[in-house]
């Protein structure tokens, strides 16, 4: 039997006050199966009839009246969302975590639970007490991987401009903790105790043993057991954690530039791609994955400015490994180009995630010296669509919304052609340098 993907997303959040233009900052790693492709995809504002219902992955469920536009990073095989950003500025990112409870084949999956929430919220609060509302409901379950019956619970972080929460879960029971200035989460419990959950998530645990203490701590009754044992670190988190943990930390506000930089992180060595297989060592923790069996595929960073500042919320993407990629920013109010939501199974040129996965494949022949040909053509790309962007940003704020949706959608289309240009000269120089 193949060895299941281990899942090692990274999900960082900072809020407005700790950053450097005011405005709260979620960041994204999403690390999946390496080869599996992650096209991006846009969901328009609907207005819903009485009774429809809508089908996640593994289960139709009835659908709410009225649900908001949505941008979001797909597993191609997948309904739901690894990441995303609704019209109202509310960003999700999720982790897969491992839970106590055996999981049921039919139930909703974390990336549903992305995609419900931004659907359904118009604020980071109530996008927590939605999708704990879906959970309590539905409970969770079904195979996230597309070849291989792994099934997982989730953890995310949900954000606006003015706050953020943390919500944990195991099956149909749920805790959310409000951050107060900055949080990392990886692939394991981190909540005590919170301020939001399941009316009976200490009960379920009590009654079942797992906690016989005076106080109640989430992490310690629901974490995984092995043989009555606690697993130390079974998704290879603990060190990842530490790292995201103090990375954020440190002094000053942080910036686009910086949170890029996060993503893009390999422990010592910066940001140099490594050469062999960094998805389960625990040496020296990288954020960025590079491996056999899991690997950063997609990442983001969505900055969520207030509805009384100059701009507008902005989902940063990139494709395959971020360290050898670019990001490029998407808007909710205008129209994403139809190329990104290319890609299936197969490598195709047609699709960009698989084309900037031959780039990070290119670069992994010898890291130490190609690294630096794919910097050379998307850094100064990446550092102008950075600068450009504040401006379409702060020009898009005072239009009225057909206005607002032309410029948008142009500037993302301009900006699709002149990284596919980069990639392809990008391309055609490593292949030679790699030959």
């Amino acid at each position: 039997m193949r060895r299941a993907p281990i899942p090692s997303c990274d999900t960082i959040v900072v809020l407005a006050p700790h950053t450097r233009a005011g405005a709260t900052i979620l960041a994204k790693n999403s690390d999946r199966a390496p080869y599996e492709c992650q096209p991006l995809a846009q969901v328009p504002h609907r207005v819903h009839r009485k009774g429809a219902t809508v089908q996640s992955q593994y289960l139709e469920i009835p659908q709410v009246a009225e649900t908001a536009a949505v941008i979001g990073s797909r597993p191609f095989w997948l309904w739901g969302f690894e990441h995303g950003l609704n019209e109202y500025g509310v960003a999700i990112g999720n982790e897969a975590v491992l839970t106590r409870e055996t999981i049921p084949a039919t139930g909703l999956l974390g990336m549903d639970l992305v995609r419900l929430g931004l659907e359904r919220s118009k604020t980071a609060r109530e996008a927590t007490e939605v999708v704990g509302a879906l959970i309590e409901r539905y409970g969770q379950g079904g195979s996230a991987q597309y070849d291989v019956d792994f099934r997982y619970c989730g953890s995310f972080i949900i954000a606006d401009c003015t706050e953020a929460y943390v919500l944990e879960s195991s099956a149909r029971q749920w805790i959310a903790r409000r951050v107060e200035d900055r949080a990392c989460i990886s692939n394991r419990f981190t909540i005590d105790t919170g301020i939001l959950g399941s009316p009976d998530v200490e009960s379920y645990a009590r009654a079942r043993g797992w906690c016989d203490g005076a106080s109640f701590d989430f992490a310690a009754a629901y974490s995984s057991r092995n043989a009555g044992k606690v697993k130390s670190d079974p998704l290879h988190a603990r060190g990842r954690l530490a790292r995201s943990s103090e990375l954020v930390a440190r002094n000053g506000r942080r910036t686009l530039r910086e949170m890029f930089a996060i993503l893009r992180d390999h422990g010592a060595r910066g940001e140099m791609p490594p050469g062999g297989d960094s998805s389960t060592r625990d040496d020296s923790p990288t954020l960025c994955m590079h491996g056999s069996i899991s690997g950063t595929t997609a990442s983001t960073v969505a900055e969520l400015p207030a509805p009384d500042t100059d701009t507008i919320p902005v989902m940063w993407a990139s494709l395959a490994a971020p360290c050898t990629s670019i990001a490029f920013p998407l808007f909710v109010g205008g129209t994403l180009p139809p190329v990104l939501a290319a890609g299936g199974e197969k490598p195709s040129s047609d699709s960009p995630w698989w084309r900037f996965r031959k780039i990070q494949d290119l670069v992994a022949r010898a890291p130490e010296r190609l690294a630096q040909i794919s910097w050379k053509h998307f850094r100064p790309l990446e550092a102008a669509m950075l600068e450009r962007c504040a401006e379409v940003s702060h020009q898009a704020r005072k239009l009225d919304p057909a206005a607002r949706e032309k410029l948008l959608s142009t500037f993302m289309a301009q900006n699709i052609v002149r990284i596919l240009n980069a990639q392809s000269a990008a391309e055609s120089e490593l292949t030679r340098a790699a030959s």
